[in-house]
């Protein structure tokens, strides 16, 4: 019966550990930081998109004198011809995480797991879009041109400086790799909270979950 018992002690400190993640993340996610922001008449439009689990910044191509054209270059499609398209999606995460599933049936609990511990192998995911369409899932977000060229360096700033491309999803993306440590911490949806708490945004202190980051717009 020992095995059990203590099967079942660890099972119950696991769930503890989740519920107190879960409820931190929450309460991090609900305190603002830029508290007294808000948004100009006028502006640089960006969208903060959700899938349900990894959130992502939508951006203009050319804006307020950023110009991403250089950073994700058409020829680094499948598809060059989707280069035609005016925003780009840009994410940040786990290497492992986002080379090894491609769909959500390829999620594996290990990968989860390993993500969570603690990883310098990070990626950005860079996506040729056209502006997406405000909905649940998407919020429109208008940016003062100063914030837009802040958040631009964050994001600029997350590329490694040595260029080194892995073939994205689809014809449309294409995947960079990236500086930072991912962590249970440090996730992807951190990384997009940080990104806008540091352009000035108000948004939550520490948004580990997509709620915690869409929830504000």
């Amino acid at each position: 019966m020992m095995p059990f018992r203590w099967l079942g002690r660890a099972a119950m400190l696991l769930v503890l550990l989740l519920a107190g993640y879960a409820a931190a993340g929450l309460v991090g996610g609900a305190i603002p930081a830029n508290a007294g922001w808000r948004p100009p008449a006028e502006g640089v439009r960006i969208y903060v998109e959700s899938n349900g689990v990894h959130v992502g910044l939508v951006v203009p191509k050319v804006a307020a004198g950023v110009d991403w054209r250089g950073v994700a270059p058409g020829a680094d499609l499948a598809d060059p011809r989707y280069a035609g398209y005016d925003h780009l999606a840009i994410g940040w995460g786990e290497r492992a995480f986002y080379l090894e599933t491609a769909t959500w049936a390829d999620v594996k609990l290990r990968t989860i797991l390993a993500a969570a511990r603690g990883s310098d192998a990070t990626l950005m995911h860079v996506e040729h879009v056209p502006a997406p369409t405000p909905s649940r899932d998407v919020r429109s977000v208008l940016l003062r041109p100063e914030e837009y060229r802040r958040l631009a360096a964050v994001i600029r700033a997350s590329f490694a400086v040595r260029r080194e491309t892995f073939r994205g999803y689809d014809r449309n993306d294409v995947f960079y790799a990236a500086r930072g440590r991912y962590s249970a911490g440090r996730t992807c949806n951190a990384w997009a909270g940080d990104a806008l708490r540091q352009a000035g945004v108000r948004v939550g202190r520490w948004t580990p979950f997509p709620v915690t980051v869409l929830g504000w717009f």
